[in-house]
């Protein structure tokens, strides 16, 4: 049987659903809501650990409406809490996962235990820092890291290596590593200080590892890289391993969600 966290099922109990009258399918109204993602949700009714209205599901092919009962090991889940989102400043030295089975730090581990349950929109690998969104809406999160959005992510990138003008056109005009195609990239140097290099650069694409894997193609190895801003929301001064959430009104602004007013949190930093 697979099992997870029961504590984390417990905790999300009275965690966000919000449903249309329309049917959806239960994976994506789980994650949706904070509680797992569409594929634990899909392993968890394959265990006999969901129910609907009081019969335990067989397939994750059924679909729900707010009028069904929904059940994970015999716990209701009642109506939502609003759609939140955070800024987190994230040190380097921390995985982008609820669980790392190599034993090292998560950023999850870090954060306040106040919080709800929350996930990344998007990742930071291990040894990247600067801004991580976060939020409890599985939903959203899938929205906003897709390139449709348009939303650019900006890094400050230090590289070990002598960087040339022409290879930072050839950035500009997208590069093939590897045979994977990188599209064109926003990149300037803003100065070479012996044999490292600081570079300014943007992209949409956010492909797994994709700074590293173009500034390798040129012989630079990144030794540090600061994600500074996502979309409209920048890292500004938030301190190293501070949490803020982002005011409604902003994520109204930015995203088009709308929600009933939640209760205020102060904002946290990560003990030391």
């Amino acid at each position: 049987m697979i099992r997870t966290d029961c504590a984390a099922v417990r905790k999300f109990i009275g965690s966000a659903i919000d449903m249309d009258e329309k049917p959806e399918r239960i994976a994506k109204v789980m994650a949706r809501a904070g509680l797992c993602s569409r594929r634990e949700a899909e392993r968890w009714i394959a265990a006999g650990r969901i129910a609907v209205d009081g019969k335990t599901l067989e397939s994750p092919a059924f679909t729900v409406t707010k009028i069904n009962r929904i059940e994970v090991d015999g716990n209701p889940i009642s109506p939502p809490d609003s759609t939140r989102v955070w800024r987190y400043h994230k040190p380097a030295g921390f995985m982008t996962t609820q669980h790392d089975p190599e034993g090292r730090p998560t950023v999850f581990e870090s954060l306040p235990a106040s919080l709800p349950r929350v996930i990344s929109i998007g990742r930071l690998d291990l040894n990247s820092e600067g801004l991580l969104l976060l939020t409890n809406d599985g939903a959203l999160a899938r929205k906003l890291e897709l390139p449709s959005t348009g939303w650019t992510r900006r890094y400050r990138v230090r590289v070990h290596g002598r960087v040339q003008e022409h290879e930072l056109g050839s950035m500009r005009k997208g590069i093939t590593v590897a045979g994977i195609r990188y599209a064109p990239v926003e990149v300037e140097k803003e100065g070479q200080t012996g044999a490292n290099a600081w570079l300014a650069m943007a992209l949409k694409e956010g492909k797994n590892r994709e700074i590293r894997k173009m500034c390798e193609n040129f012989g630079w190895r990144v030794n540090r890289l600061i994600r500074t801003s996502y979309g409209p929301f920048p890292l500004g001064k938030l301190p190293r391993g501070a949490v803020e959430e982002v005011p409604q009104r902003v994520v109204t602004e930015q995203t088009g969600v709308k929600f009933a007013k939640p209760k205020r949190h102060a904002n946290y930093r990560r003990k030391a």
